[in-house]
């Protein structure tokens, strides 16, 4: 049996998928004062995979995508805009981001994220939009019901079906 010398076999490391990019992101908005959660419901029935809000209740949100067929295939995320004060794309390093300088990506407005697992780092910061009072509204406290519910669920499993 010919088995290959060690010399010869390189090993890759295996693709960074959306969980990786979003721990990364998560790091790097705590450092900037930003609690992130994933996966929030939106109204209108969209979902942010990552919002994130500062203690001056600022709020970002971040879609992440790690495939550039899901990119381009992406036209629903300017809904994202009236939910939050800035917007962000993140993206694994080595990614074709190129599509994102297009004018269908509105780059005037959306900043962009590169990741890993580890940390991430603002390539193009994103502009920001106030957002109208009761909209903050309406999103913070969807956002803080959102996370009391994720806690009460590592606490106490069964207290959903309780409600």
């Amino acid at each position: 049996m010919n088995m290959p010398s060690p010399a010869s076999t390189s090993i890759s490391p295996p693709p960074l998928v959306a969980i990786d990019v979003a721990r990364g992101v998560s790091r790097m908005l705590l450092r900037h004062d930003y609690v992130a959660m994933a996966e929030v419901p939106l109204a209108g029935g969209r979902r942010a995979d990552l919002m994130a809000i500062d203690g001056k209740g600022r709020i970002v949100i971040v879609e992440i995508k790690v495939s550039r067929a899901d990119l381009l295939g992406d036209c629903k995320w300017t809904e994202y805009l009236d939910h939050c004060d800035r917007f962000f794309w993140a993206v694994p390093g080595g990614f074709d981001a190129s599509p994102l300088d297009g004018a269908a990506f509105m780059p005037e407005r959306s900043g962009v994220i590169v990741a890993d697992r580890y940390d991430a780092a603002i390539m193009r910061e994103a502009t920001s939009a106030a957002m109208p009072a009761h909209m903050r509204k309406t999103c913070t406290l969807a956002f803080a019901r959102r996370a009391g519910r994720r806690l009460l669920g590592l606490v106490d499993p069964d207290a959903e079906i309780l409600f």
